[in-house]
């Protein structure tokens, strides 16, 4: 199952796509079978590459992630298949054809703006250890750091920046909007909260900045230094950043994971140095054969051999097993007891309709780029399926050193509540056990688990094989995880200790939600302030701690849905939840933002943006007492479902339950409830509750 917020119009729907992107990467490698090991490696001949692909393609766990989907194997210099599957256009019943059929190939993107980065490099005109404001004068950031965010640091996604990923709003149906790269920087430049280089997260904005560097040092367009210095010199002539002219009567129409098509839709800024890359993928299979010949393409060099071998190394890492990033690259997809092999050089992408992978092996001479007009997980299966039958060296498992775990008490240092830097919605809270050598994991989308300790900062999930690790603070505590199921693409930085409030301790019946959430950087946190636990909640504060919980910011528009926010500081999260469907207002134009709002208010209001996830019927079942109004019951079974609320609402003998609907809803109160959206594993519970209902439902049948 899968988190997707309601839609309401396209570009709602675009939005709730990005989130589902992200929680489909977040289960995917549950979702993949365990690939068929074959007993020895088969040649990567062109028989063996078409047999292969065939077989994967129509096998039936693939059917239900792609459209259409393109593919390109290169070795030794030449290409080994090249293949289109499936539709590039449903409604049309237009076949992919590899050569001329166009996708939007996403964050691929970045590693050929880190190709120009490298150009310009290796032609002096940049440094990479140099700050980069020294190539966008005019920029001031917002940096309390002693160091400087350098070149590199954003070719490494090490810069520190603040989350400034692209905004729903940057994708749009507006073909005649045009917003320059500079200056959509100028009106988007984040300040830096971490210290550069000390942390990796996956950076968009970095790699906008390397495309606005690229504009400025070269003194051309990005777009047409691109044109010039790139895909002429491959002979990549179905790829460019405007959608216009043959890339855009080619372009794959897109598709969401429920098959729904999307409308047409361009980016802000108009081109994307970042994501906004159009290609086939036969003309990815040139950039590769060139990279993977040290730089030397049919049409001239686009590299030259020193500067390939600047981009192969991994240079960032939490753990050799875990490396981050290199120049232009990032680590490849996790493979049970192997880890994430260094040998490999990688970049994935997702764009609103679209998926890409890219995968090189330097060492063997091989690349492979999959590309499909369906957002979500087919590279999870495709890529370590491929290597297992061509590699399989490269997905053995590691030997392990001998390792004395550390006591219980030891493991405290790794206790606490990390929350992703890129999507701090993606919560886990870690605790140590009695046992030696290891870990208690709970998150709300992969549920319980346990972490076996095999390195002073490595840990091993006995159950999916894969590995965690972690970065220590000089004091020798944790500081960041990286993990391979949530989000495999950066860190998530341990909260700070929580201080408490003075009328709220450690023994009070709702600490463990407050104190969380205080860690965790939702309430101050310096121990002296008050929290008022029984003050009532309002309903614009109940909608703009909402959304900040699930990662999402306020509205950008100005063209208010209500007569009755303007002014108000929490109109642009009122707007929002508008947007997303999760409120209506009262039919009249108003919204009453100071209103107290009731636990049934709060919960329908959450239900809207559950309601496309989990089937209303799943919960008929729940029994409720006390006063629910008719047109909140559904919403009020489904929080008692799944356990959104706090120790405030009890089960009966009878087994029915009083959500209190009726009465305010107070902070500790709705402390639990964001408490809980952080940590009850609604999917799975959902999944019980399905198989319980296909179960009885059968049982019915066989009775009939």
């Amino acid at each position: 199952m899968t988190h997707v917020f309601k839609p309401r119009g396209l570009w709602t729907k675009t939005a709730a796509a990005v989130l589902l992107s992200l929680s489909l990467v977040a289960t995917s490698v549950q979702a993949a079978p365990a690939p068929s090991v074959p007993s020895e490696a088969k040649a990567l001949t062109p028989e063996n590459a078409k047999a292969f692909l065939d077989e994967f393609f129509a096998a039936d766990y693939t059917q239900p992630h792609f459209t259409g989907a393109s593919v390109v194997i290169v070795k030794d210099g030449e290409v080994v298949a090249l293949e289109g599957y499936g539709l590039s256009d449903v409604k049309q019943n237009e076949a992919v054809d590899p050569t001329q059929t166009v996708f939007r190939v996403a964050s691929v993107s970045k590693s050929f703006t880190a190709v120009a980065i490298m150009q310009l490099a290796e032609e002096g005109q940049l440094d990479l250890q140099a700050d980069f404001l020294t190539y966008t004068p005019g920029l001031t950031l917002d940096n309390p750091f002693d160091t400087p965010v350098t070149v590199e640091q954003l070719l490494l996604h090490t810069s520190g920046f603040e989350i400034r990923d692209p905004k729903p709003e940057d994708i749009h149906d507006d073909f005649d909007k045009v917003v320059e790269i500079d200056d959509y920087v100028k009106g988007h430049l984040p300040p830096v909260v971490r210290e550069p280089g000390s942390s990796y997260m996956y950076d968009n904005f970095a790699s906008l900045l390397l495309g606005l560097i690229v504009q400025n040092v070269s003194g051309e367009r990005f777009e047409d230094y691109m044109d010039a210095h790139v895909f002429e010199p491959l002979g990549m002539e179905n790829s460019g950043y405007l959608l216009e002219g043959d890339l855009k009567d080619n372009l794959a129409s897109g598709y969401l994971p429920t098959g729904d098509e999307l409308p047409l839709y361009t980016l802000s800024p108009t081109v994307m140095p970042h994501g906004g890359m159009l290609s086939t993928a036969e003309d990815i299979g040139k950039f590769m054969i060139a990279f993977l010949n040290e730089g030397e393409a049919e049409n001239g060099r686009i590299l030259s051999e020193e500067s390939v071998a600047l981009m192969e190394p991994y240079r960032s890492e939490i753990h050799p097993l875990l490396p981050d990033t290199t120049y232009g690259f990032e680590a490849p997809i996790q493979l049970p007891g192997a880890g994430s092999n260094p040998s490999i050089i990688t970049k994935g992408g997702d764009l609103n309709g679209f998926s890409s992978y890219l995968f090189m092996i330097p060492e063997q001479e091989t690349g492979v780029f999959i590309t499909y007009n369906h957002m979500g997980i087919l590279r999870n299966l495709f890529y370590p399926e491929f290597i297992h039958t061509f590699f399989p060296q490269y997905a053995a498992p590691v030997e392990l050193a001998e390792f004395e775990p550390e006591s219980a008490e030891e493991l405290t240092k790794f206790d606490g509540y990390y929350a992703d830097l890129r999507i701090r919605s993606f919560v886990t809270k870690l605790q140590s056990g009695e046992s030696t050598g290891g870990l208690q994991v709970n998150s709300a989308l992969l549920g319980q688990g346990a972490l076996r300790q095999v390195d002073d900062t490595l840990f091993l999930d006995e159950t999916t094989g894969l590995f965690t690790a972690f970065q220590l603070d000089e004091q020798g505590e944790a500081a960041y995880m990286k993990e391979p199921l949530i989000n495999p693409m950066g860190y998530a930085k341990r909260g700070d200790k929580a201080a408490g409030f003075v009328d709220l301790n450690a023994d009070h019946p709702y600490a463990y939600a407050v104190m969380a959430l205080q860690s965790l950087g939702y309430y101050p946190n310096d121990g002296e302030g008050r929290f008022e636990p029984k003050q009532a909640v309002t309903r614009a504060e109940y909608i703009q701690r909402m959304l900040e919980v699930s990662s999402l910011e306020g509205s950008e528009s100005t063209d208010y849905a209500f007569t009755d926010i303007s002014g108000h500081p929490a109109a642009s999260f009122i707007q929002r939840a508008y947007e997303l469907g999760m409120v209506a207002g009262d039919g009249k134009g108003s919204f009453a933002p100071d209103r107290t709002i009731t636990r049934q208010e709060a919960a329908v209001m959450l239900w809207r943006l559950l309601a496309m996830q989990y089937p209303a019927e799943l919960f008929d079942d729940v029994a409720l007492s006390g006063t629910t109004d008719a047109w909140a019951v559904q919403a009020v079974q489904m929080m008692v479902a799944l356990g959104l609320h706090g120790p405030e609402v009890e089960t009966a003998e009878d087994g029915s339950t009083d959500f209190l609907s009726r009465e305010t809803l107070n902070r500790e109160q709705e402390a639990a409830l964001l408490y809980s959206i952080f940590t009850q594993p609604t999917d799975h519970i959902v999944a019980e509750l399905m198989e319980a209902a296909g179960v009885e439902a059968e049982e019915q049948e066989e009775a009939a």
